[in-house]
């Protein structure tokens, strides 16, 4: 695991490609060592009610919380946390240009006790390396 999840406002569709944003942290995640590659889940929630700063409807938002396996050190995780923002920041430069948008982004860890898993993707992986 990690799991990676954009919440996102809806005033942002047609602004953002959000498909495409979540195959970008997908990649980007990929790329660091932390994240093992078979655990790595992007997903994308819409939220249609929200209500930012003054009020105004032209406000919108990009939420990324990533939640992954307690065990990694602050600086692992500072780093790792740090280069996906900047993934984020990046993919969304170009409608921050002309939009009005909040980014944010939080690490948390998961108490592997509290947390069982099972799958095979792994498995099915083309690249086992």
């Amino acid at each position: 695991m990690p799991h990676f999840h954009l919440e996102y406002s809806a005033n942002l569709d047609g602004a953002v490609d959000i498909g495409a944003l979540c195959e970008a942290i997908r990649a980007e995640a990929a790329s660091i060592d932390t994240f093992p590659i078979a655990g790595i889940r992007v997903r994308a929630t819409r939220v249609d009610h929200y209500a930012i700063a003054d009020g105004n409807p032209k406000h919108g938002f990009i939420d990324l919380s990533v939640r992954l396996r307690a065990g990694r050190s602050d600086t692992v995780k500072h780093d790792a946390i740090t280069q996906v923002f900047a993934a984020l920041q990046g993919f969304v430069a170009p409608a921050m240009a002309t939009h009005s948008i909040a980014l944010s982004a939080e690490m948390r860890d998961i108490d592997p006790d509290l947390s069982p898993k099972f799958g095979n993707i792994r498995d099915h992986l083309e690249d086992r390396a």
